[in-house]
């Protein structure tokens, strides 16, 4: 057969002990205290403790909305745009006599070709973010010299880096 039926068989003939006298008398001792006075009671914890002040938050919320109309700035960007300028050529009759055959500027433009955002920085000591912008550039100077017509035309990259403070962030 099975080999675990003798301690099958002494299990189910094991009773449990009857409890103590002492542990009956104890047990039928607290069943009969007045609920009042017992020790658990103070560790309820009553529902009207967790009550929300709501005034308390409508103040901090307009607090924060005044801050942060204070803290817009309301004016206007700064215009960084630049437009490419020719000057004028002077005329031959208002140069001296000696430097007719001299090289005279006659012209000078700025091209921008590519402009890039980099993003906000945020500088060691300064209060507010920056915005770096990144523009790249082709200058072209020119000059003639009005005795010959001979005419000189120099063109050479450039790069600007502008930081732009940033208000209202």
């Amino acid at each position: 057969m099975n080999d675990f039926s003798d301690l099958e068989n002494k299990l189910k003939a094991l009773r449990p002990a009857s409890p103590s006298a002492d542990l009956l008398s104890r047990l039928e001792k607290a069943m009969t205290e007045e609920k009042g006075e017992t020790p658990s009671d103070y560790k309820i914890v009553r529902p009207d403790r967790f009550q929300i002040n709501w005034a308390f938050g409508l103040g901090l919320a307009a607090a924060a909305v005044l801050l942060l109309v204070v803290r817009v700035n309301f004016r206007p960007p700064h215009d960084t745009s630049r437009l490419a300028a020719i000057s004028p050529a002077p005329t031959i009759g208002s140069v001296a006599p000696a430097l007719r055959n001299a090289f005279i500027p006659s012209g000078a433009t700025q091209v921008v070709y590519h402009t890039r955002d980099e993003g906000l920085l945020f500088p060691g000591l300064a209060e507010e973010p920056v915005r770096r912008v990144r523009s790249r550039t082709r200058e072209t100077l020119q000059w003639h010299n009005p005795a010959t017509g001979a005419s000189l035309r120099v063109s050479y990259p450039s790069e600007q880096v502008q930081l732009i403070p940033v208000a209202g962030q």
